[in-house]
């Protein structure tokens, strides 16, 4: 696995995600309730701070969770909730390695179908459909990891041409139409809600 990234918007961030499986789906993990950005650039800060230059699944699980968590919360801060990220984080660590070794990247490769990706994906602590959905489709565009049937699976985040989430996002450019996308339908959900 070594892909170019966009992700964090940052060289060295983008370049760990790019490399390493488990940096791509804790980055996925943390995209929640910050700017994405923010979310992909946790997984180099986290190495950084443990002085790696990598993420090691047993290392993670092995950590002390008070200790950890201090760790995301160190200035600049991982994410806006980073005690309760660092137990998502170290509950997701904890999984692949009792499921798959501590190889993240065990949890796409030979999978035999888009269904089974996504179901192998939606068992990950902290992953749920949508979620699960929108890195299937981050590994099928920009990762090739296209087993039969990974577009159907990941529903609408699978189709070409699209800028609905992460999995569309390759530069500056696609961003801004990521964003622009989510606005809508942000707008859109908030105008078909009933009156109070």
């Amino acid at each position: 696995m070594n892909t170019t990234l966009r992700l964090a918007q940052q060289p060295d961030a983008d370049e760990l995600l790019g490399r390493s499986p488990l940096a791509a789906l804790v980055g996925m993990l943390l995209d929640q309730q910050v700017p994405m950005e923010w979310a992909f650039s946790g997984p180099y800060t986290i190495a950084t701070r443990m002085g790696a230059d990598d993420l090691d699944a047993g290392a993670i699980t092995a950590y002390d969770p008070e200790a950890f968590a201090e760790l995301l919360k160190e200035k600049p801060a991982v994410h806006r909730y980073p005690g309760s990220m660092a137990k998502r984080i170290q509950s997701l660590c904890a999984f692949l390695v009792e499921e798959y070794g501590g190889d993240a990247a065990a949890v796409w490769t030979g999978a035999a179908s888009g269904a089974e990706l996504l179901g192998r994906l939606q068992a990950l602590p902290g992953f749920g459909e949508q979620k699960a959905k929108i890195f299937l489709a981050l590994l099928g565009k920009q990762f090739g990891v296209r087993p039969k049937g990974w577009r159907e699976a990941a529903g609408a985040y699978g189709e070409a041409g699209c800028f609905r989430s992460v999995a569309d996002i390759t530069g500056p450019d696609s961003l801004v139409k990521v964003r622009a996308y989510k606005q809508q339908a942000k707008a859109a959900a908030k105008a078909a809600e009933p009156p109070r």
